[in-house]
């Protein structure tokens, strides 16, 4: 069980409150950790049944949560809307255990979604974790997205320092020579300047 898992299943089980949800969580550890006691469902029916909890009414986020990044990470593209859900989410923990379980699910329509949450202007505040995503997956969409992010934040009133940030950090690591404009405009900016010159550094030496 990966340290992801350990520390998702840490925090779902601390919301808890009554026993009914505590047997509802047991329940669902038995579908989502392998190594269920035999006889038993077989992994491919304790994947429809997870997935069948992404779909199910009444069901409660975290159940949702847990059955998304179980299936995610093995590569069950039924959890994909799901986790795009959870990746633009007001809490920042549930958008970095999406973003981990996009990451390997390596569905194609992850990047269109991370770049369309990354550019928007209406959720820049939740725009960290997408950002971080687009770097990691090095798709087409990752550089103009994380460069069209940028430039509108260093335009911008309120630059919100951390996305801008994971921008100029992204470019860098993915070493496309387009971002050296808007990373020299980065350095303008006391707070982005070691990271733009890490960046800068970086497309110069070759090293993306």
């Amino acid at each position: 069980m990966e340290e992801e898992f350990r520390a998702l299943l840490r925090r779902v089980r601390a919301e808890l409150v009554s026993p009914a949800e505590f047997s509802a969580y047991e329940r669902l550890l038995e579908l989502a950790v392998d190594g269920a006691p035999v006889p038993g469902p077989s992994a491919a029916e304790r994947a429809d049944r997870l997935a069948d909890i992404l779909v199910a009414t009444e069901q409660p986020l975290w159940a949702r949560e847990i059955a998304a990044f179980t299936l995610g990470v093995r590569g069950d593209r039924r959890a994909f809307e799901t986790l795009v859900l959870l990746l633009n989410y007001r809490e920042p923990v549930r958008c970095a255990t999406a973003a981990h379980a996009l990451g390997r699910l390596r569905d194609p329509r992850t990047a269109r979604a991370a770049a369309a949450l990354a550019t928007n202007p209406l959720r820049t505040a939740y725009a960290l974790h997408p950002v971080r995503l687009l770097t990691e997956l090095r798709a087409p969409e990752s550089v103009p997205a994380l460069l069209s992010t940028l430039e509108r934040l260093l335009a911008a009133p309120d630059h919100c320092w951390p996305v801008a940030r994971a921008c100029v950090e992204g470019l860098g690591v993915l070493g496309d020579g387009r971002a050296t404009r808007a990373l020299l405009a980065a350095r303008a900016h006391e707070r982005l300047r070691p990271a733009a010159d890490e960046a800068l550094a970086r497309l110069s030496g070759g090293e993306g």
